[in-house]
């Protein structure tokens, strides 16, 4: 179940939330030498997008256990993981939101978003890996508790390890304590978050390989703790990686960089790391990275924010894509079309809704707003995650999109008179101006190449994390073709005032 309230460490704002209704605890007992698993869910929808309170979605043996064991336990600690505390924060904590598992016919996914949003941890484990007994397709909360952890941490090697997502028959119970009702605050920054970082994802290419012994060695090497500011560049070295601190052509990003330490757990299951980031050069900015670890039967992917401060929710990367006025009416026609896949073909989606290429990426955009789509760097592939909660409020929750429709209610975008002549870069752009808190900004729209603002946020972040509500509100009234795509940003170069 969810509803509004109003967030206690950003007040006046609003949030989300989330109430979690367990049957049971989730448990790990041992049953005549075998380990069994009962993970309880929690509300969640069906592979038939029915609303379902407590489903059953697997049961069977994952091939590989103690690594199994040991990722689940680390997607697990970056739900209950704050890397980055705002100054002045309040020191009331809400508790974190459980981990969100997704089964389909290719296999199982759990993830969790960090408290600050800044990290997203994703556990796949394909069907080939699973001795199944049972499954069906859905998405769901976890119960990862506190008992439940320490059990797993304490699997012994070789011991078999049953698992089972949910329970085959709805038990009668007669103790309240055999049932857990937990109330979480699930912010709108965290559903921004998870847009994000598929948004990042989709920029994202492999950069560099490690194996076993070359991964430990790096992860070893980093720093346990840094400054806020902190941002090091991973770069190809004879035996490893080496990090250096400032940007070079085919370097990673790596912002916090002991934020990748959460991997150390699973490094003695590692066959293999690989890094993922956008194309570099020496002028870049911080970017998102996403850094991949292969074990036998499974893989866990860490994606990091482009700086420890900076959570995913506020880049705005797809942003451009939700000023679309037809994206959200194709986002409907597309979620009718998504079946519950392990991942999403662009081009057949086209082919069956009668949709353009462009407008599928728009209402994918769309989607994923609420976090029901993602993206796998890994695989180069979207994947549907059908979460019950709703799409238009996460949309108007959107501070910057929110900001720029009310300048658009406000009749605040004019075209930019004749005497200021052609914007800069011939007769491809256009000019406006935008009327916003007392000010006059210049806008300058050019299909194919990147829109410009004349506004102080503009200045400072450029095209690093996605448009301004100027920006915004211009694309909104004229829409024009071709926003470009947010990749790299560049140095940006601080203007002395409105562009004639």
């Amino acid at each position: 179940m969810s509803t509004p309230l109003t967030t206690p460490e950003f007040p006046g704002r609003q949030s989300v939330e989330q109430c979690y209704r367990y049957g049971r605890v989730s448990i790990l007992e041992d049953q005549a030498g075998t380990a069994r698993m009962h993970l309880a869910t929690s509300g969640g929808m069906d592979a038939n997008r029915t609303p379902v309170a407590n489903p059953y979605f697997y049961a069977g043996f994952p091939a590989n256990p103690l690594a199994v064991a040991e990722a689940l336990l680390v997607v697990a600690r970056v739900a209950r993981t704050r890397f980055y505390v705002p100054p002045g924060m309040l020191a009331a904590i809400l508790r974190a939101a459980d981990p969100v598992i997704t089964s389909t016919p290719a296999g199982l996914r759990f993830e969790s978003f960090s408290a600050c949003c800044g990290v997203h941890a994703r556990l796949d484990i394909p069907a080939a890996s699973l001795d199944t007994e049972f499954t069906a397709g859905g998405v769901t909360n976890i119960d990862i508790n506190p008992p439940l952890r320490q059990a797993l941490a304490g699997l012994r090697h070789g011991e078999p390890l049953h698992l089972a997502i949910g329970e085959a028959e709805v038990r009668v119970r007669t103790m309240d304590s055999e049932r857990t009702e937990e109330r979480v605050e699930l912010p709108n920054r965290w559903l921004r978050g998870l847009c994000e970082v598929q948004a990042s994802g989709t920029a994202m290419k492999l950069r560099h390989e490690l194996g076993p012994a070359e991964a430990k060695r790096f992860i070893g090497s980093l720093p346990r703790t840094s400054s806020t500011g902190t941002v090091l560049w991973a770069a190809r070295a004879a035996r490893s990686l080496r990090t250096a601190s400032r940007p070079a052509p085919g370097a990673v990003c790596l912002a916090g960089p002991e934020r990748l330490l959460a991997l150390g757990p699973l490094l003695r299951f590692a066959t293999g790391l690989r890094a993922y980031g956008p194309d570099i050069d020496a002028g870049s900015l911080p970017a998102a990275s996403c850094w991949v670890l292969d074990m036998p039967g499974a893989r866990l992917s860490l994606t990091l924010s482009p700086g420890k401060s900076r959570g995913f929710s506020g880049e705005g990367g797809v942003l451009h894509r939700l000023s679309s006025a037809s994206a959200p009416r194709d986002a409907l026609l597309l979620d009718a079309a998504l079946a519950l896949d392990s991942s999403i073909d662009i081009p057949e989606l086209g082919r069956r809704t009668g949709l353009r290429i462009p407008a599928v990426t728009d209402a994918l955009a769309v989607l994923a707003i609420s976090g029901q789509v993602g993206f796998d760097v890994a695989e180069g592939s979207y994947f549907h995650r059908p979460l019950p909660l709703d799409t238009a409020f996460a949309t108007g929750q959107n501070p910057r999109l929110a900001d720029a429709q009310r300048l658009v209610s406000l009749e605040a975008v004019r075209p930019l008179p004749a005497a200021w002549g052609e914007p800069r870069g011939g007769a491809d752009g256009r000019g406006f101006t935008v009327h916003s808190g007392g000010n006059e900004y210049v806008v300058h729209q050019r299909d194919g190449g990147s829109d410009s603002c004349s506004c102080p946020w503009f200045a400072t972040h450029r095209d690093g994390r996605g448009p301004c509500k100027h920006i915004l509100a211009t694309r909104i009234v004229h829409p024009g073709t071709g926003f470009p795509a947010t990749g790299a940003a560049r140095t940006p170069q601080v203007p002395g005032g409105l562009e004639p």
